[in-house]
């Protein structure tokens, strides 16, 4: 009945070889192509190398994360059906090489957002922090968006007036890179390093100017509408990720970060194949997202998670806290999604597996001397996977008990 055990493996330059994912007992992996480019369609050969290299350590290749959706399909552009047709050609040869679940998501522009990637915590390991504030920072002070000040509460201009004021420029301009460039890099990010990387940033925001919710919202349905039947055809279940933060940022409008919002999705196509990435931690990013009660209201569509945990410093600020301990409620979510598990073995459903993984880390010990990419160090997720496993093995022999 347990969850699957993964780990998200960042390919062939990840420091954290195939070889030490094995001994922590790992059962999955999760990984993507990421040399191949947003929008392009991904071959079989390819899926394929990866693939053997997983069995010959013992594992499978568990959940693509991501397929990346193009930004030229979340605005309908005229590249559209060239992209989607590459999207549909991608699931068709992951299902030939016989993967059955991937994640993707809907964000504008930035997979995901943080403002600090070395905030210290009370016991001294490294983790990140978002800080509403300084993003404004970003955003009105060294960004200088048009029209920005008029997305943001009078306070936070205030106070992003005055830790502008206190930041010299290279604070800035490390800012403006790490929101930009080092958290996007490693996982197919649509700006990529250089010079001029913030002229082609406002650039990619500029072709969302005629873009709100309500048009984002068409735009993902048209796009579940052409590519769910390749999906069906083919046995994939398609998992869309929380937007992280859940909620708008730049300017840009977020359609994936609220009960509300899955909802929406999941009955404008009802079919099996749209699904849910269950992220604790992103959706634990909003104060009023009963993570909980999302856990149980939307069980039977998660075919994927990521589990993870968040504590906030103020109204306006949160860091992630580790796995166990923070604002999510991790006891009760396991066990929902433990009985969910059971649910599905009792009733033989196809589709019956539900991985998990240690969603970032602590940077803790050992992590100090290794290279990663941000949020993802060995030590800190080796421990967040050994606690989330022993949570799972305690309320696991409990629900078989009664």
């Amino acid at each position: 009945m347990a969850l699957e055990k993964t780990w998200r493996w960042f390919g062939w330059d990840d420091p954290v070889t195939l070889k030490d994912i094995r001994q922590i007992g790992i059962e999955g992996i999760v990984t993507s192509l990421h040399t191949v480019p947003a929008g392009e369609a991904w071959k079989v050969e390819e899926i394929n190398h990866v693939q053997s290299a997983a069995k010959e350590h013992g594992m499978h290749w568990s959940v693509v994360e991501s397929l990346p959706v193009a930004e030229g399909i979340k605005i309908h552009s005229k590249e559209y059906d060239r992209l989607a047709e590459n999207y549909c050609r991608s699931l068709r040869n992951i299902a030939n090489c016989g993967i059955d679940t991937v994640c993707y998501n809907f964000m504008p522009v930035l997979d995901w957002a943080r403002t600090h990637l070395h905030y210290k915590n009370e016991r001294g390991g490294e983790t990140m922090l978002f800080d509403y504030p300084t993003f404004a920072v970003f955003d009105v002070h060294i960004l200088k968006r048009e029209h920005a000040e008029n997305d943001y509460p009078e306070h936070i201009l205030q106070k992003a007036d005055q830790l502008a004021g206190s930041m010299s420029e290279a604070e800035k301009e490390e800012l403006a890179y790490n929101i930009i460039v080092v958290t996007q890099a490693f996982i197919h990010g649509s700006v990529g390093g250089g010079n001029d990387y913030k002229r082609r940033f406002l650039a990619y925001l500029d072709t969302y100017r005629e873009i709100r919710t309500e048009q984002l919202r068409k735009n993902l349905s048209l796009f579940l509408r052409d590519i769910l039947p390749v999906a069906e055809e083919t046995g994939i279940r398609m998992c869309i990720h929380p937007d992280d933060p859940p909620f708008p940022l730049l300017g840009l409008p977020r359609i994936a970060g609220t009960a509300d919002d899955f909802h929406s999705i999941f009955s404008q196509n009802n079919s099996s194949a749209n699904a849910l990435t269950f992220c604790t931690g992103s959706l634990s990013a909003r104060t009023d997202n009963d993570v909980t009660e999302m856990a149980r209201r939307f069980a039977d569509k998660i075919h994927f998670i990521h589990l993870r945990n968040t504590a906030w410093l103020t109204p306006d600020s949160f860091y992630e806290s580790g796995h166990l301990v923070g604002s999510v409620d991790m006891y009760s979510v396991m066990k929902i999604l433990l009985e969910e598990q059971l649910r599905r073995e009792k009733s033989d459903l196809a589709g019956k597996r539900m991985p998990f993984r240690s969603d970032h880390g602590i940077r803790i010990l050992d992590d100090y001397s290794r290279a990663a990419n941000p949020g993802y160090p060995l030590i800190g997720r080796l421990k967040g996977v050994a606690e989330l496993d022993g949570l799972q093995t305690g309320i696991e022999r409990a629900l078989r008990r009664a």
